[in-house]
Parts: structure tokens; C-alpha cells; sequence
């Protein structure tokens, strides 16, 4: 019988599913429909004559856990190998993370004897932390914000401090909104399993190695090599390049760009009829990997209770401004530093790329790239609707902050901004019930339809790539 699916959004997450679909033949024809004139979504790089790459979107991949080996396999496969750019045990933006805080930057704790003392801008150390979490009691909530969970096992000042950085850092959130339960899903059920985070990571046990895993040259390579983090050579839109020409190649996928999807109605002839502008699609199964919100918007009337629930996935926008200074102006070296709500709410943190991948630098004399994350859950009230935000101010406050942060009095020689809107959805307390009404809602109407993508359980690249591995496995019955 001949079938067809129709995967909706052509960033990595619908990249990936198509990907994966089509190493099968199952589905006599897959349609991949993206709103915009390039695929790739987010991941978008800048490629300067020079020899300048700089990221506007995610800026590394992280190789560890079995989603990070899934993405290095899927990098073997499209002949990437020799593309890859890792960043070693010995690299300073491995060994060196910082916050700034109290106008000042502060070295994280990188190694077990520097947790045993206590190191600005914490009073106690890390390890007296752990210690205490051992002894105290189990939570009972569903949910909970990740700054309670946190404040209650670890500790107000981690809480204020350490996790609400890394939650700007990581989601562009607020943790005293985010949800720990699906934020960090296995610190929560540490807990509630073992009755403590500690001795839940300690006891818990290892996710089992595939068998094509572990025969897999470049997984085996960062292993040994204790990679924290890869880029490509021209940057990671190669990934999403290289994914579009595997698909064009193997003729099974069929690729309409500047296509944004309308509606989703009921068919008659197929389970669906995709409406885009001028024209439609018949399908009999539907992938969306666009974001929760825009899905929403699409549903046919009958559908109204999955689109409010799709709604409730609301997301963040982050301003990414792109730095490039003359010379080595750096006072230290690592990783980037981020910072706390109560220092700053406007800038998020502040990334070193020259650090980690010194090879994305200009040809010539020396320079130095940077990063300036800004906005994220405190957007609208720091500058504004994303849509009328001033790029020129935005400018201003990136290179304000990179003269208080880290003592750079010149003035930087290029810089882009850009305002990606909607573009990290926000997992908040409860966000689980929301998944499974999603999932519930589903299931019992029987719909031909999958969700792939950041907003529901993952908003890593990693994330998305698996989502879309698991939803082609479970369609081809793998």
C-alpha cells in the first residue's frame, strides 16, 4: 500500500526525522514542507571570506549521554568525520567556567579538591552541599520550580546563584518558573527514587551501550579523548547542509521550501489534507517538528483541546549578538561566564568562541570572537517586543557588558545582532501534565500525527535529532 507522511518544519528536528524515515521504505513517499527559504531552523551560520565562522544560533553539541552518541553516529554516517572539531579534556573552555557576580567574574569549581573548599562567591563549599543533601527528606510534589527543588536539597545560595545562571544559560529561563521534573528529569527522579540526588546519580543505573554504538570509530575518539564539545570546521550549519543533501540525494524525499502550512485539516481520500499557500497535500500520517505554538494555530476546529494545550508551551526570545575584537583581549580563558538574574537581568552570559574553537578565527592577525546572550524570559520587559527591539541598543548593552565583565576597553571591529524570536520554549512547573494531555489527547482520538521537536521533552540539538530517531522508529515499528 502506498503511504505517505508529511513532516511539517525543516529545522534539525524535521531534518532528522526525514533522515531517518527515509533509510526505510515503509512510506512509498515523504514530504518535508518549511515556511521559510532555507532549512535548518536555528542552527544558521556566518561564514565570512576571511575565514571567520561565527554562530548565530547553537555554537557546539555536546558528545556525552546516548543522545550525544546518537548525533556522532548520524555525523559518521553523512561523512562529517573529518569536519569535526572537538574540544579536548585540556582546553580551557573545558577546564574553566566562570559567573560573574558582585561586579565580579568567579572561577567555578572544576575539579573534586577545588569542591572541597569553599570558593567565591558560595560561603560553603560544593562538597559540604552534597553532604548535607544526603539527609534531607524526600519530596512528595509532582512538580516543582527547579529553584525550590534546588534551595531545598542544596541550598538557598546554590539556588540563587549556580542554578539560576545555569538556567539562563541553558533554557534563557527563569528557574523559579521552570520545571524541575522536566528541566533535569534525572536529578528529579534521583530524588524520588533514592531520596537523594546524590546517591541517586551514585546508584543509578548506566544507560546500556547499542552494540553499533560502541563500534563506532568517532564516539569511541571522544571518549578517549574526553571531548566536552564538537563544532564543524565551517560551522554547524554543516550539519544541517549535509542532512538536506543526503535527502536530495537518495530521491525519497521530496523538499518544498517557502512553503508555510495554513492548516491541517480531516481528509477524504487520506487521513490528512496539508493546506499551504496555492496549493495542498494529501497525507496519512503527519510529522510536526515546528514549535508547539505555531502547531496550535494550524489544527482543524476539532482539535481545539490539543491546541490549547499546545499553547500553554509558550516560548522564550533570546538576542544573540556576535563579537569580533583586534587582538587577544581576553583576561581569562575558558569556556564563556554566565550571570545571575539579581546581577544582570538583561545579559544571560557571555560565550569565549575563540576559547573552544580558535579555528573559526579570521585568517591574519589576531582576534578574538565572542558571544553575548541577552533577553530570554526578561525579553519584553528589558527591550521591548522582539518585533520593534532597537538592534542598535541591544548593541550597546553587549559591548557595555563585555567592557564591565571582562575589562575590554576597545571598541569591537564587526559585530551582528539578531533577535531570534520564540526560539527556546519554556518547560514551567507542570509542564509534564501538559505532555501528557498532549499525548492522552492523541492516542485516544487515534490521530496520524507525531510531535518532534524543543518544545516537549529535550531542547538541545541532541534533543531534536532524537526526537526525531525515536518517531521514525515507532512509525517503521523498529
Amino acid at each position: 500500500m502506498q503511504k505517505t507522511v508529511v513532516v511539517i518544519g525543516g529545522g534539525i528536528s524535521g531534518l532528522s526525522t526525514c533522515y531517518y524515515l527515509s533509510k526505510n521504505s515503509q512510506f512509498s513517499k515523504i514530504i518535508l514542507l518549511e515556511a521559510n527559504k532555507r532549512l535548518g531552523g536555528w542552527m544558521h551560520t556566518i561564514r565570512r571570506e576571511d575565514g571567520a565562522v561565527f554562530e548565530q544560533g547553537p555554537r557546539a553539541i555536546r558528545p556525552a549521554g546516548a543522545i550525544g552518541r546518537n548525533t556522532l553516529k548520524m555525523v559518521s554516517e553523512l561523512g562529517l568525520e573529518n569536519e569535526i572539531l572537538p574540544v579536548t579534556a585540556e582546553n580551557p573552555a573545558s577546564k574553566n567556567r566562570f559567573l560573574f557576580v558582585n561586579g565580579k567574574l568567579q572561577k567555578l569549581p572544576s575539579s573534586p579538591v577545588a569542591a572541597l573548599k569553599a570558593t567565591p562567591p558560595f560561603s560553603k563549599s560544593i562538597f559540604h552541599s552534597i553532604l548535607k543533601e544526603i539527609l534531607v527528606k524526600r519530596g512528595t510534589l509532582d512538580d516543582e520550580s527547579v529553584h525550590g527543588f534546588v534551595e531545598r536539597r542544596l541550598g538557598k545560595e546554590l539556588a540563587d546563584i549556580a542554578i539560576d545562571s545555569l538556567c539562563r544559560g541553558v533554557f534563557a529561563g527563569d528557574c523559579r518558573k521552570l520545571s524541575m521534573r522536566s528541566c533535569f528529569p534525572p536529578l528529579f527522579h534521583a530524588e524520588r527514587k533514592h531520596g537523594s540526588i546524590a546517591l541517586g546519580m551514585v546508584l543509578g543505573e548506566r544507560m546500556r551501550e547499542e552494540s553499533d554504538v560502541k563500534q563506532n570509530r568517532l564516539i569511541q575518539q571522544a571518549r578517549k579523548e574526553r571531548w566536552s564539545q564538537w563544532s564543524l570546521k565551517q560551522g554547524l550549519q554543516t550539519l544541517a547542509e549535509s542532512l538536506e543533501d543526503h535527502l536530495r540525494n537518495t530521491h525519497r524525499v521530496e523538499i518544498h521550501q517557502e512553503a508555510a502550512v495554513q492548516q491541517i485539516r480531516m481528509g477524504r481520500e487520506a487521513a490528512w489534507e496539508v493546506h499551504v499557500e496555492g496549493g495542498r497535500f494529501q497525507a496519512d500520517y503527519i510529522v510536526s517538528a515546528v514549535p508547539a505554538n505555531v502547531l496550535s494555530s494550524m489544527l482543524p476546529p476539532a482539535a481545539q483541546p490539543l491546541a490549547e494545550e499546545l499553547q500553554k508551551i509558550s516560548p522564550a526570545t533570546v538576542a544573540v549578538v556576535n563579537l569580533e575584537y583586534d587582538g587577544l583581549v581576553l583576561p581569562v580563558t575558558g569556556f564563556g561566564h554566565l550571570i545571575p538574574s539579581t546581577e544582570n537581568r538583561a545579559v544571560l552570559g557571555i560565550v569565549y568562541d575563540s576559547v573552544a574553537f580558535p579555528e573559526h578565527n579570521r585568517k591574519g592577525p589576531p582576534s578574538t570572537r565572542l558571544t553575548v546572550m541577552m533577553g530570554g524570559a526578561w525579553f519584553t520587559e528589558e527591550f521591548g517586543s522582539p518585533e520593534e527591539a532597537d538592534r542598535a541598543r541591544l548593541l550597546q548593552v553587549a559591548v557595555q557588558a563585555v567592557k564591565s565583565h571582562l575589562n575590554v576597553k576597545e571598541m569591537p571591529s564587526w559585530s551582528n545582532v539578531n533577535v531570534h524570536k520564540d526560539c527556546i520554549p519554556q518547560y514551567l512547573v507542570g509542564h509534564w501534565k501538559c505532555l501528557d494531555n498532549i499525548w492522552t489527547f492523541i492516542k485516544q482520538h487515534r490521530l496520524p500525527l507525531s510531535l518532534v521537536g524543543a518544545s516537549y521533552e529535550g531542547v538541545s540539538v541532541n534533543d531534536c535529532i532524537f526526537s526525531g530517531k525515536r518517531v521514525a522508529e515507532r512509525l517503521l515499528g523498529n
